[in-house]
């Protein structure tokens, strides 16, 4: 029986960090879950590409846009699962057990975040406001069948909010997995994590009250 996963990550000069979150996938592997690795690269300039390559990664090739990349991504997928995560999140031991389990379900699963260094209370809204509002963002990964991902219409492409536009198409199928998703704090801690909470928090208003994306990604990269 073929394995039943395609693994789908977004990438954009990631090779610091892209190398943990492969490792962390061979679980998978000796499980029997992951049958392909897909690797949407965005134009990486900094060996992301050969990386992923000398991984047996599948790597599509395309604009940087990350609701495009998972669209292009999940649209190469083989397999009738799709497991979406980004190229700074390792999952911890014990995943393939808890995404086994789920596959016996019809809905979509994430993770529950936690950073690598600090951030508990950050994590801890993230988790609540996955399960209290059904907006779990991408870096909590997304475990779903192909005919729901497909029901729901597919990643949009656009180069933010990809996630919770997904998470908004999911509405009613959404379920938290009892296995940890660890992702970078780089940013958090480089910026300030009231600052860049804050500063998340604001846009995803923006974004639910109807702005742009493309404006908004503009003032995410400022």
């Amino acid at each position: 029986m073929r394995a039943p996963i395609s693994v789908v990550i977004p990438t954009l000069n990631a090779a610091a960090s892209l190398s943990d979150t492969l490792a962390a996938l061979v679980e998978g592997l000796d499980a029997g879950l992951v049958t392909e690795l897909i690797v949407s690269d965005g134009g990486s300039t900094d060996g992301t590409q050969a990386l992923a390559d000398a991984w047996g990664a599948n790597v599509i090739e395309g604009a940087p846009s990350r609701g495009g990349q998972l669209r292009r991504g999940c649209a190469a997928a083989r397999a009738p699962w799709l497991m979406v995560l980004h190229a700074d999140t390792v999952l911890e031991p014990g995943w393939s057990d808890v995404v086994a389990a789920h596959l016996g379900k019809t809905g979509a699963g994430y993770f529950r975040l936690r950073f690598d260094r600090g951030g508990s209370f950050v994590a801890g809204w993230a988790n609540r406001r996955a399960r209290w509002f059904g907006l779990p963002y991408g870096d909590q990964g997304l475990v779903m069948p192909r005919t729901l991902y497909d029901q729901a219409g597919g990643y949009p492409d656009i180069p933010l909010m990809e996630d919770v536009a997904m998470a908004r198409a999911l509405r009613g199928h959404l379920h938290p997995l009892d296995a940890v998703a660890v992702t970078s704090a780089t940013r958090y801690r480089a910026q300030g994590w009231i600052r860049r909470g804050a500063r998340n928090l604001w846009l995803l208003m923006q974004y639910l009250g109807g702005a742009d994306p493309h404006r908004l990604a503009a003032r995410y990269r400022a």
